[in-house]
């Protein structure tokens, strides 16, 4: 063993498997000259640095010490660490180095440094780096454990050479926070996959059955003297659009085109925080939305996809209090344009004034700008600031008489805002504290949420105790309305105990959010009003036994009723688990759950909860999936499901069945191919059919049978079919430059059977109605991206996107796919054609040089 390292102890079966390995050592040597990274680790300097090797497995086998072995080497000078590794291999053919785009492995080996800069045990770097060069880079921390859409401008190189191959890294300060201390100890690991053989490997041995990854890193040392760089980095961007709509109106074009510029800033205010900045941002270019219809009471939430709002937000998202999609959303005054149009109507002489139409309604809000502070001080103070502005947003509407037009304004001038506090304790622990802010300007509501949070572990990290409570403020006025808010204070409290580490781990949990608790503003919750508990336990063995490698199952019993009224909702049981096979690495899961009669409060869309709700019978379900293994050329998943509910009076026959294949083709290094089809039926499925309109006389005189407005309600017995296709192709030219295609076509039909009448308490009563509800959506899109980063931090993309989107109701709509393809296919679409150049320029690299 060289010297510097500390020997762990060996590992033995007395061991208590539950316990972290004993912490490693690993000195740094400070060098004076920087080092040119060509990995080849030929400079004599790197020969005086002492070596980290002996890793231990992590998977399949845990414990056991790698067969071929690794070597690590760790120096830095006063601007940045430098790790030079050599993977040792029994020949070329074995080391996996599938090319794929930047925070993707792919089918490939690799090799990563873990860096805890404050040694506080929960918060780290991760820096990973495959064969082919391809960088992945992310941060961990308790609140998003490892998050990969965190980025930092660090360079890479790796050679071939003979059966090993060679990593080089050179981490800049500017990338990492650490203190001022004169001589400091960070947390540090090594990792590496040996994708041949499907391994995991790490220097400071990572136990399974332990609670926790970062605090059971090993200890760099030897780092003296570090001065924390001036960080201060400009990239700005243009960006040029060109959009095409078949309008086909007299008066409106059907091409436009636009030219953006903007930047964003990232300036380091002291060793600890960071201040990043967005000005004038343009995100035109992320990934299309998975459009789908939604029957269900509640908003769908969608993937964040904007660079800004997904990096580096590991402190905002403590708490679960931050829904970034609300910053510029849809405008809160979308829906209600039509209800604002002047309508047409009858003059005095005879004649018909035709009314208002819109011309104009846009779906986001444009920001202005946004900007977030955060870091975390050297006694373990996690401080995070996040603020953004939107502008006022309007739409535009016509009269069809005269042809004037007038703005309507949908969204008025918006600021959000977000303060985390979080402080690091020992054994594993923390507290926090955060605020959510949105104020508008004008006569509508402002909202404000404030929540702590903690998690207590003992110092055996064997069991915790978490909480959470959280106060909800809205003041103020419903937008274009008089009526004040109703849900003005609420609240939100959650507490849960349990064993954490070991083979066999459990929890009991309690949580209530009252009837007026609302985040909704900047966060995101479904449904409020709940009293829940559940008691889950664990049991999972790590190492192969039989004919498996691993074996995870787990139970749990969640009982629910409404906060007010105090009334019973539900009852699950679930049981599951999951293994992979030895031999083909097959991976399989089985989850099965039942319920008895539970009752749905939300669906009736009816005020104050607690009057209506629609029973459910008693059902169970099962769902599965098998994955193949990914070092195949050809790969698959499938996912199925079937859920099957008891007879409920005449109604019988209703079950849900769901289907879902994912064939892969890796067809060299460079290309591959992913398809995927997912299937779902629901027969008789009972829910609600929608509000009834005043204008049609069928409707009309229903309402008024049924109480006016906020009456009874209707619901419809159902077929919902819904199939997704989804096709992906990637060739990647370069580890820094690819090409990537993604297709979609979503379908879905509802049928409805018959109706019924809700009354308060679950009853329900056939009604005659004979007005066709059904519907057909479609959405379309293709997403095409080029994108070449020709410069660390420094990038070109050009995006084609095409979309489009139609629903048919009543005799328009039809179940056959074909059909529904074909009406997709005519109906117009939107395209989109976009190139972005953004720079990376950093001060340290545009500084004069001192002589």
């Amino acid at each position: 063993m060289a010297h510097g390292q500390q020997v762990p102890a060996p590992i033995s079966a007395a061991t208590d498997a539950a316990k972290p390995a004993p912490k490693r050592q690993l000195q740094a040597v400070r060098i004076n000259t920087p080092l040119k990274l060509d990995g080849m680790l030929d400079e004599a300097v790197w020969q005086t640095a002492p070596i980290a090797s002996q890793f231990y497995e992590l998977e399949p086998t845990p414990g056991r010490p790698e067969k071929y072995p690794t070597e690590v080497r760790i120096l830095y000078d006063d601007a940045a660490i430098y790790v030079g590794a050599i993977m040792h291999d029994v020949s070329q053919d074995s080391i996996l180095r599938e090319l794929s785009a930047r925070d993707n492995i792919g089918n490939s080996d690799w090799f990563g440094v873990f860096i805890d800069t404050y040694n506080d045990h929960l918060n780290g770097y991760e820096f990973l780096l495959t064969p082919g060069g391809v960088q992945v880079d992310l941060r961990n921390s308790p609140a998003t454990g490892e998050d990969g859409n965190w980025n930092a401008v660090w360079d890479s190189r790796t050679t071939l050479q003979g059966t090993d191959w060679v990593a080089e890294m050179r981490i800049p300060f500017s990338a990492i926070r650490f203190s001022k201390a004169d001589e400091q100890v960070w947390g540090l690991n090594f990792g590496r996959q040996r994708r041949s053989t499907r391994q995991k490997f790490f220097w400071n041995e990572v136990k399974p059955q332990v609670s926790g990854f970062v605090n059971q890193w090993g200890e760099l040392t030897g780092l003296r003297d570090l001065k924390p760089p001036l960080r201060l980095s400009l990239t700005p961007y243009v960006s040029s659009y060109v959009n095409h709509f078949p309008f086909n109106e007299q008066g409106k074009k059907n091409t436009s085109t636009s030219f953006n510029g903007g930047a964003d800033v990232k300036w380091g205010i002291n060793e600890s925080f960071t201040l990043d900045a967005t000005l004038v941002p343009d995100f035109g270019q992320v990934q299309s939305d998975n459009q789908v219809l939604n029957l269900s009471p509640f908003e769908v939430q969608f993937t964040e996809n904007r660079q800004f709002f997904t990096e580096g937000t590991e402190l905002f998202n403590k708490g679960g209090l931050f829904y970034s999609r609300r910053v510029g959303a849809t405008p809160i005054g979308f829906g209600q344009v039509t209800g604002q149009l002047r309508r047409g109507e009858r003059q005095a002489d005879g004649s018909r004034r035709g009314g208002e139409f819109v011309v104009e309604n846009p779906g986001v809000t444009r920001l202005l700008n946004a900007t977030k502070v955060s870091g975390r001080t050297s006694k373990g103070l996690g401080v995070g600031v996040f603020n953004a502005l939107s502008n006022d947003v309007y739409a535009t509407v016509q009269d069809s008489t005269s042809g004037v037009r007038r703005d309507v304004l949908t969204q008025p001038f918006a600021n959000y805002s977000i303060v985390v506090l979080d402080q690091s304790l020992k054994n594993n622990s923390f507290v926090s504290l955060i605020n959510t802010n949105v104020t508008r300007a004008g006569s509508t509501y402002d909202a404000n949420v404030t929540g702590g949070l903690f998690r207590f572990a003992n110092k055996a990290n064997a069991y915790a105790i978490n909480g959470q409570v959280v106060y909800s403020n809205r003041r103020g006025t419903n937008f274009n309305s008089d009526q004040k808010i109703t849900d003005q204070d609420g609240y939100k409290y959650y507490l849960n105990f349990g064993k954490i580490s070991g083979n066999f781990t459990w929890s009991v949990d309690h949580g209530i959010e009252s009837n007026t608790y609302n985040p909704n503003d900047l966060g995101i919750l479904f449904s409020n009003n709940n009293v829940t508990q559940s008691l889950n336990a664990n049991y999972n063995i790590y190492k192969p036994f039989w004919k498996v490698n691993n074996l995870r199952t787990y139970g749990s019993v969640e009982y629910s009723r409404l906060q007010k009224p105090f009334s019973y909702q539900s009852t699950v049981l679930y049981l599951g688990g999951n293994t992979t096979f030895t031999k083909n690495f097959l991976t399989t899961g089985l989850d099965l759950d039942a319920a008895p009669v539970t009752r749905d409060y939300f669906d009736p869309r009816r005020s104050p909860i607690g009057r209506y709700f629609v029973r459910k019978p008693t059902n169970f379900a099962l769902n599965g999936f098998l994955s193949s293994d990914y070092r195949k050329k050809f790969a698959y998943d499938v996912r199925y499901g079937a859920r099957f509910f008891a007879a409920d009076g005449d109604r019988t026959d209703r079950k849900t069945l769901a289907l879902s294949l994912s064939p892969r083709y890796r067809a060299s290094n460079h290309l591959s191919f992913i398809y995927r089809v997912d299937y779902e039926w629901r027969r008789n499925q009972i829910g609600y059919a929608g509000g009834l309109n005043e204008r049609i006389a069928e409707d009309a005189a229903l309402q008024t049978s049924f109480g006016g407005r906020n009456g009874d309600v209707l619901l419809g017995r159902r077929h919902v079919t819904t199939v997704t296709n989804t096709a992906t192709a990637t060739y990647t030219f370069t580890n820094r430059m690819s090409f990537n295609i993604r297709a979609r076509h979503y379908v879905s039909n509802v049928h409805y059977r018959d109706f019924s009448r809700l009354r308060p308490d679950g009853v329900e009563t056939a009604v005659d109605y004979g007005r066709n509800r059904d519907n057909t959506y479609n959405a379309f899109n293709v997403d095409a991206v080029y994108s070449w980063w020709f410069a660390p931090g420094s990038q070109v993309s050009v995006v084609w996107k095409n979309a489009s989107a139609d629903e048919l109701f009543a005799e328009r709509a039809t179940p056959q796919y074909f059909d529904n393809f074909n009406s997709t296919i005519n109906t117009p679409h939107n395209n989109s054609v976009s190139v972005k150049v953004l720079y990376y320029l950093d001060y340290l690299t545009l500084r004069p040089r001192r002589s």
